[in-house]
């Protein structure tokens, strides 16, 4: 009986010690981590490739791992991924945590986008819903493509059905002609290629003389503008001469038809009417001679001596 007891003290004491040993191993693996964190993650969509222990990188160095995956309560359409990083990793606002997947099947969670000066993700500057703060999903890389899939293989399917009607029987006639039309004005460039050339010279060597115009002109202008600088005061003062004497003789003109506006008014009055009276009995004996002078054409010069002759007797 006491052998049998002494073994069951052996055993207990064996077992505390194992005990002991596994609480000191993991103190020793907890205190080399240091102090950590921990984060929910609500993603809509697939996190397969994720599994408890996968690894989280920030900027593609290792700083935690995950810890729990389950639904999220309440709504079953996000999965919620609780994970675990160091408490000295910045996890700032702004922050965003995409899942990696690669063809292998294995993903890992890749936090970034964290900007500086912006306060920690903390249960007072982001929702806490059960009870940890809440980081962003992202999506991105192979994830993204993942997601889009379904997406992507309608609108290739699309592309396709669009390829077989442009290259169906009927179009590919006209597609014949298009390419064999192309190849004749390839063929016509490379034919005119020559005189293409010869054309841009001609036109270069016209822009040359017709540079080489403007400034001439440019010249003859600044020649021109120095000549009127040198000779236009002489011609300015003999101009102002002229215009002097203009003046003055206008100013005579002037004086002299004063002067002859009483001897007109004298004229208008008495010497015109006068001229008129005289200009009528120039008139009326212009009549009467020309009456004489008819009466001498019709009756003869005996018209002007006497009365008219009595016609001849003739008895009876």
């Amino acid at each position: 009986m006491e052998t049998r007891a002494n073994h069951l003290w052996v055993g207990a004491v064996t077992l505390v010690l194992l005990a002991a040993l596994a609480a000191f191993i993991v103190w020793i693996a907890q205190l080399g981590q240091g102090a950590q964190e921990e984060y929910d993650i609500f993603y809509s969509q697939s996190v397969s490739g994720l599994a408890n222990g996968s690894q989280v990188t920030f900027a593609g160095v290792p700083v935690g791992q995950v810890t729990e995956i389950a639904l999220a309560k309440g709504n079953p359409e996000f999965v919620r991924v609780r994970i675990e990083v160091k408490d000295d990793v910045p996890i700032l606002v702004g922050t965003q945590a995409t899942i990696q997947a690669t063809f292998t099947g294995v993903s890992t969670i890749l936090l970034d986008g964290a900007r500086k000066d912006h306060p920690p993700i903390t249960c007072q500057t982001t929702a806490c819903p059960e009870g940890r703060p809440v980081i962003p999903p992202g999506r991105g890389g192979f994830g993204e493509i993942v997601a889009n899939a379904p997406l992507l293989l309608e609108r290739l399917s699309t592309l396709t059905e669009q390829l077989n009607v442009i290259l169906g029987p009927e179009n590919q006639e006209q597609l014949a002609g298009i390419l064999r039309n192309s190849n004749r004005l390839t063929g016509g460039l490379a034919d005119a290629t020559p005189e293409l050339t010869q054309n841009l010279k001609e036109f270069r060597n016209t822009m040359t003389e017709f540079n080489q115009t403007l400034d001439a002109v440019e010249r003859l202008a600044l020649t021109t503008d120095g000549l009127i600088n040198k000779e236009g005061e002489p011609l300015t003062r003999e101009l102002r001469a002229t215009l002097k004497s203009a003046n003055s003789a206008l100013a005579s003109l002037a004086a002299t038809l004063e002067d002859t506006r009483p001897a007109a008014r004298q004229l208008r009055s008495s010497t015109l009417p006068n001229a008129e009276a005289t200009l009528e009995d120039l008139r009326a004996t212009s009549r009467a001679l020309r009456s004489i002078t008819e009466k001498l054409e019709s009756e003869g010069a005996g018209a002007l001596v006497g009365g008219k002759s009595l016609p001849d007797y003739k008895p009876e």
